[in-house]
């Protein structure tokens, strides 16, 4: 069984939360925009 997750589902998602934390706890901005490229940038190179 595989499961297939489209990039444009999680992308989205991703931005969403990130946005929240930040919303929440404005310290976090340097992490959560570091952990979104990183996320964004391994989705990338793996083809999504």
């Amino acid at each position: 069984m595989t499961i297939s997750i489209d990039a444009s589902i999680i992308v989205p998602i991703i931005s969403i939360v990130a946005g929240v934390m930040i919303f929440v706890q404005p310290k976090l901005l340097n992490y959560i925009v570091a952990g979104y490229l990183i996320i964004v940038g391994v989705l990338g190179l793996l083809g999504y």
